[in-house]
């Protein structure tokens, strides 16, 4: 966390209303659960509005892979600043969270899902619902969190990721286009190969989904490489897709017992990514009664760090129709 201070501080971010934490969500020592003395613990940044806005509601935001927190450092404050309480974990696993030893049963999405809500409801003491917004892996988290406490979610915004279950990730999970989702699934072997290679295997995705190189420095591309050669940081980002398929259980046996989801869904994607609106929209129907579908012009992947202020634009404007 201090690396990141002082990048910050000589970046042109304000980050003057950031305070870090790390809570224990879950403290007791389970052997399935944690893999350390405090149990799970989620670190996390909040950023209070201005003092004297008007205070609109709390926005969480859930990075994606393979990335942190770190991801949404140039929205934080835009955001907040038109008067939201902005809350931005990294989840299980990730950055300065826990990392759990146990194997990919402790990554379901809906395990990671139920950690930010007891630290939104039990820890924070937030009561009103919240406004979920998840990019790429933090999208399924952010649909789980959904489908699990729809009464206690404003709104979900989700992109960037197929949902497991869907017709189309069963169709497309073994394409050549997802050949991560495989290689991820398979025991030991690339936790071997990827060892010493951290930023050489993270530029592969950044480069390769990116419209817009230049969003990534050479400072940011090292605070991402930094946090995947923790011990046990790899290890937990491949277990997270490894439980992609008990994810895909769970989504649809809920669908099948609870019907669509009530919750107001966007589906949110760069205007130069890999999905199609018809596509997007068709995997909504599968679980959302009500959803709708924005793309975000000159970027990729990676809307967040390669468009910042629209991003801004197009969550601020979703929220604020409730």
């Amino acid at each position: 966390m201090a690396y990141y201070s002082a990048l910050l501080t000589a970046s042109p971010i304000d980050a003057s209303r950031w305070t870090h934490h790390r809570t224990a969500v879950r403290p007791e020592v389970d052997p399935l659960d944690a893999g350390g003395e405090y149990g799970i613990r989620i670190h996390y940044v909040s950023c209070l509005p201005p003092a004297g806005a008007e205070k609109k509601g709390t926005i969480l935001l859930i990075h994606g892979f393979p990335e942190t927190w770190y991801q949404f450092r140039r929205v934080i404050t835009p955001i907040s600043d038109a008067g939201y309480h902005v809350i931005v974990p990294d989840y299980r696993g990730a950055g300065d969270s826990t990392k759990p030893s146990q194997l990919e049963a402790v990554f379901t999405k809906k395990l990671m899902a139920e950690d930010l809500h007891i630290l939104l409801t039990e820890h924070l003491k937030i009561t009103e619902n919240v406004h979920v917004v998840g990019h790429d892996i933090g999208g399924m988290i952010a649909h789980a969190y959904a489908t699990q406490f729809p009464e206690h979610t404003a709104t979900v915004c989700w992109g960037e990721c197929p949902i497991p279950g869907s017709t189309f990730y069963q169709e497309r999970k073994g394409s050549a286009q997802f050949w991560h989702f495989l290689f991820h699934s398979i025991p030991d072997l690339p936790e071997l190969l990827i060892a010493g290679k951290v930023k050489e295997y993270q530029k592969h995705f950044f480069d390769r989904h990116c419209q817009d190189p230049s969003a990534f420095t050479l400072e940011d591309r090292e605070v991402y490489a930094t946090a995947y050669s923790a011990s046990g940081a790899m290890r937990c980002a491949l277990n997270v897709y490894r439980a992609f398929e008990r994810d895909a259980v769970q989504n649809n046996d809920w669908v099948k017992q609870n019907g669509k989801c009530g919750v107001r869904c966007l589906t949110l994607w760069g205007g130069e990514s890999w999905m199609p609106k018809e596509e997007a929209l068709k995997m909504c129907d599968e679980y959302y009664s009500r959803s709708e579908y924005v793309d975000i012009e000159g970027c990729g992947h990676w809307i967040a760090e390669e468009q910042p202020g629209r991003f801004v634009d197009a969550i601020l404007g979703w929220v604020g129709r409730m």
